[in-house]
């Protein structure tokens, strides 16, 4: 009899490990404004509704903006938060949101807690590494933007992208 336990609990064991597992993704355009984006103005003011206003000078926080082909607002997605002066960004967070939802463009943005706009040498890699893999899966990379608490700056406007 106790053969049996011990013999049936080694096959438990067994067939847990042959077990593959499900991947489950969603995405949802339930209570979706479909917010047009045509300018950088209007991109800012959707980043601003979503940077923790209490927190923009006090740690780095990076966005990634997903759009339709007609540049309709298809959701946002928080990408990292870390410390003060860096935040790690993994483009491959960012591409598997833009397909989840099927965006045609991208826009990211980041904060400077510190207030400075000027762009790093970190920042414009980032977003070379960033366009590199949407133009890979045909999504246009529209703009990055680095906000403080009281102004922007724009790659695009700035000729940097």
């Amino acid at each position: 009899m106790r053969e049996i336990s011990v013999s049936a609990v080694l096959r438990a064991k067994k067939m847990r490990f042959n077990v593959v597992n499900e991947i489950k993704l969603s995405y949802s355009r339930e209570g979706n404004c479909e917010r047009l984006i045509t300018d950088s103005r209007d991109a800012v003011g959707v980043f601003r509704e979503h940077f923790d206003s209490d927190e923009i000078d006090y740690r780095e926080s990076f966005y990634a903006l997903y759009l339709s082909q007609a540049n309709k607002v298809l959701g946002i997605k928080k990408i990292s938060e870390a410390g003060i002066s860096s935040t790690i960004v993994d483009v491959r967070i960012i591409m598997q949101a833009a397909l989840l939802c099927n965006a045609s463009c991208i826009i990211i943005a980041h904060n400077h807690p510190s207030g400075n706009l000027k762009a790093s040498t970190e920042d414009v890699k980032m977003t070379q590494q960033i366009k590199e893999a949407s133009k890979f899966l045909n999504i246009q990379l529209l703009d990055h933007f680095i906000l403080t608490s009281t102004e922007y700056l724009s790659f695009s406007d700035e000729g940097l992208l």
